[in-house]
């Protein structure tokens, strides 16, 4: 007669809770240390990456202006969408442009390709300055070949031109100059809400949405805006000189077609690039001076944006125990 055995042992329900919080934290813990690891490898390679974008810009701006001399062309640079600051037609992109251009002993003439709406008077005058500066240093000729517009700041830089060229639908003109914003004080007081800014100088604050703006408030902003007009009309005067033939509405700040154009004195002529180049340069072959964002500057201006992007993602995809 065998002798009576005791059955297995089970593990207990508290046992086996233990057993699978264990494993579970275990698999987490190397989770968070894989994708740690990859996290850094990411950085320094995107480091490492920003160095190279960083030493190649450099490499590229050295290298602006210093073209070899090349054969007879027509020099273009184009002048399209606001005219600002850190935009792609801010003075110091068109600027650098303009003189890489003058500068090539092969190019037979500079022509503004320019489409743009307008802009900043600043950005402008530093550009019409400029012009008339390579002009003379150079003796080269400048054209200003208009596309769909050139209005406000935009025709502030053409006139710097021996000669403006457009198409007969083109937008031209708008003469003027205007300081625009919003006032919210009425709908603040239906709302109940109390503004309150503290300045030192009583005029400190005049800009300000949120507060009334007096009389004489508006009579300064007034002036100062006709002082910039008045600039603007004497450098469209300097510029055309005689072709012009002015009218009381010239300088209303409106624009009329590049035929209309034509007939004002304000344009001399119809043609595109093309036309340019072959029948008055006398250079069909037309090289683009124009400066580009290179894939090393535009990485270098995501960068920062991409690197925020990755660490939310990763911070997302991060491990959790329930």
């Amino acid at each position: 007669m065998s002798e009576p055995s005791m059955p297995p042992e089970t593990p207990s329900h508290k046992t086996v809770w233990e057993r699978d919080t264990l494993e579970r934290l275990a698999f987490a813990t190397l989770a968070e240390q894989r994708a740690s690891r990859r996290w850094r490898i990411f950085f320094r390679l995107a480091w490492l990456l920003f160095a190279i974008a960083l030493v190649w810009t450099g490499v590229q701006r050295a290298g602006v202006g210093a073209t070899n001399p090349s054969q007879a062309h027509t020099a273009v640079v184009a002048i399209k969408g606001e005219i600002a600051d850190g935009a792609d037609a801010s003075a110091d992109w068109v600027v650098t442009a303009l003189r890489a251009a003058f500068e090539d002993e092969g190019s037979q003439a500079v022509v503004l390709l320019i489409n743009s709406p307008g802009g900043s008077p600043v950005q402008a005058g530093i550009i019409n300055d400029e012009i008339r500066r390579l002009k003379e240093k150079h003796k080269k000729p400048v054209y200003a070949v208009v596309e769909e517009s050139c209005a406000s700041a935009a025709y502030y830089i053409a006139v710097a031109a021996d000669q403006i060229y457009v198409d007969k639908a083109s937008i031209v003109g708008s003469i003027g100059v205007l300081m625009d914003g919003f006032g919210f004080t009425g709908l603040m007081d239906k709302l109940g809400v109390e503004r309150r800014l503290m300045t030192a100088g009583e005029n400190k604050g005049f800009l300000d949405p949120f507060s009334p703006q007096t009389k004489n408030q508006r009579a300064h902003a007034q002036t100062l805006l006709d002082h910039i007009h008045q600039q603007f009309i004497q450098v469209v005067r300097e510029g055309r000189g005689q072709r012009l033939k002015e009218t009381p509405e010239m300088f209303s700040g409106l624009f009329w077609s590049g035929q209309q154009a034509i007939e004002l004195g304000l344009a001399d002529g119809l043609g595109n690039l093309d036309y340019v180049a072959r029948e008055v340069v006398k250079a069909e072959d037309i090289i683009d001076y124009t400066r580009h964002d290179n894939v090393a500057e535009r990485l270098a201006k995501r960068f920062g944006a991409a690197i925020g992007e990755g660490a939310v993602h990763a911070l997302q995809r991060q491990p959790a125990i329930r």
